[in-house]
């Protein structure tokens, strides 16, 4: 198994006033919805950011940040669907209607996450993020979802593999990884075809937050050259983060190197090269002083700081090249696109541009003579991705 570890500085994490508790991804599951009678609900998921309750065979009222998205959530297995409906195998998307849904089990809960297996190969995983991460992972046979959208919410299709939904609060993209299409068959209900190991992603944005930047990614996802996003925030005062994958053959896990750096370690099972996008909430990017500070090293060497997603993309299988993005709004959360050239065992590092990376020249409040104001402080984003791990089903 080949492996790169991305060392990065923790440039975007709060200032000194934030607390410097460390919360790994998954450290500490989350308290299940509670019921009126005070009992555990194993069917309902209340995160942060996302909510939903699973019924027998579909997840119902999918919301992000209290903003409901979807209605419901249903996987079949083609198959089955052919078989019960008397479809061929070749029909149409606008022919697959009232699926009967593969039955569901809301199998883990944590602070980060949910994880849904469902009685075939299909698996759905959703992540309490900002974004509202959905997968729906086809598993070893092909499937069909069928998304119901909220009541104020039109969709639009922008290509056989996006379909962009529009609600009165926030904006999202279903985007299909792998073979397979995404189509509208209804002017509220989006409807996938999955093919084996291939996977229908769901990104929620808050408004205004969907722009240029956004679609380059969902492009990315789309076509199989970013392969993992990782995300991060403060919450009550402690740091979470967790990852969510969007390849076959990947697993990424974060765990700290020194005080100022974040070694992320990255296995994958192909020898080429991929693109690792990195959110860090606004909470978390507070007390940044500018992306322009910034500089990307691998083993050692400088890595090419790319002007355009063209240029971050060309770095695979020439050279490591990054590239950092904001949304328009200006309080929104920072991105930081990393493209690795080739997997083997790499080191790369990401700090400010005058920094030295290392603990050397810190003084008691952990910020070093070059360091650029808020860098030191904001070493605590180490913390905050310790233990961060996630892993595709081979």
């Amino acid at each position: 198994m080949n492996r790169i570890t991305v060392v990065a500085l923790a440039f975007l994490v709060t200032t000194a006033a934030l607390p410097a508790a460390a919360v790994g991804a998954g450290a500490s599951a989350a308290s299940p919805s509670q019921q009126s009678d005070g009992s555990a609900d194993a069917s309902a998921y209340a995160g942060t950011h996302v909510a939903f309750d699973a019924s027998s065979n579909a997840l119902v009222d999918y919301r992000v940040d209290g903003e409901q998205v979807f209605e419901n959530v249903t996987v079949a297995s083609q198959s089955d669907h052919h078989s019960r409906t008397d479809l061929g195998s070749n029909v149409g998307l606008d022919a697959v209607a009232n699926l009967s849904g593969l039955g569901l089990d809301l199998r883990a809960q944590s602070e980060t996450r949910a994880e849904i297996a469902t009685e075939g190969s299909a698996s759905m995983t959703a992540h309490d993020s900002e974004r509202g991460i959905l997968t729906v992972d086809a598993g070893t046979e092909a499937q069909y979802v069928e998304v119901d959208l909220a009541d104020n919410s039109t969709a639009t299709a922008e290509s056989d593999d996006r379909v962009v939904v529009n609600g009165s609060e926030r904006t999202g993209a279903f985007v299909v990884v792998g073979d397979g299409e995404v189509a509208v068959t209804e002017n509220r209900t989006v409807t996938a075809d999955l093919e084996s190991d291939s996977t229908l992603v769901f990104r929620s944005y808050a408004e205004g937050e969907r722009d240029e930047n956004a679609a380059e990614q969902e492009r990315l996802i789309a076509n199989g050259t970013a392969t993992a996003e990782l995300y991060a925030e403060e919450r009550d005062g402690e740091r979470v983060a967790d990852v969510a994958t969007y390849g076959q053959d990947i697993a990424v896990n974060a765990s700290e190197e020194s005080r100022d750096r974040l070694e992320m370690s990255i296995e994958r099972a192909q020898h080429e090269g991929t693109v690792v996008i990195t959110s860090v909430s606004e909470a978390a990017v507070a007390g940044a002083e500018s992306a322009d500070d910034l500089a990307v090293t691998v083993d050692g060497e400088a890595a090419a700081r790319a002007s355009s997603y063209s240029e971050l993309e060309g770095g695979i299988g020439e050279e490591p090249r990054y590239m950092v993005t904001q949304s328009s709004d200006a309080a929104a959360a920072a991105d930081v696109l990393v493209a690795i050239d080739h997997f083997s065992e790499r080191d790369v590092v990401v700090q400010s541009a005058d920094g030295s990376g290392d603990d050397g020249g810190s003084d008691g409040d952990g910020e070093g003579e070059d360091s650029v104001p808020g860098f030191g402080v904001g070493a605590s984003l180490v913390a905050l991705l310790i233990g961060t791990a996630a892993r595709l089903r081979r």
